[in-house]
């Protein structure tokens, strides 16, 4: 191997190594996902100040998501009790949504829901696949 084609070879090899700096990759951003399922406004304020709690500790570096689902739907109508504070989650770039099988079982339409929320076919679903791609799991 001519002189050359071994700086070539050693050049490529620390290129493509681990400890190069440049093939390192960011660290991964912490990501949440907080279950709501119960029909109980402790509950949902519960889980609004984890958000809340868990942002303000991470800063912008969480990615946060509040699934409601079954009972818990109650939290997400626009006359729950906790409406205005979904809304400030909202507009804290918090993800919020809603289960649309549990809107189906319970005749719940989006006019009835927070605006500004997003909706998922399943919310026991959309858990488990966040689960599956690394996220945290809370169930407050």
């Amino acid at each position: 191997m001519t002189p050359t084609l071994r700086l070539a070879a050693a050049s490529l090899f620390l290129a493509l190594s681990p400890a190069c700096p440049a093939q390192q990759a960011a660290p991964p951003q912490d990501r949440v996902i907080l279950q709501v399922s119960d029909d109980d406004p402790k509950k949902w304020n519960l889980a609004l100040n984890n958000a809340r709690n868990i942002q303000a500790d991470l800063g912008g570096k969480v990615e946060i998501e509040v699934v409601a689902y079954g009972p818990g739907i109650g939290m997400l109508k626009a006359e729950a009790l906790v409406a205005n504070r979904v809304q400030d989650a909202l507009a804290a770039g918090i993800r919020v949504v809603a289960c649309e099988n549990t809107m189906t079982s319970q005749k719940i339409s989006r006019d009835d829901m927070i605006n500004g929320i997003g909706y998922v076919k399943a919310g026991v679903i959309e858990i488990m696949r966040r689960q599956q791609a690394g996220w945290a799991y809370i169930r407050p």
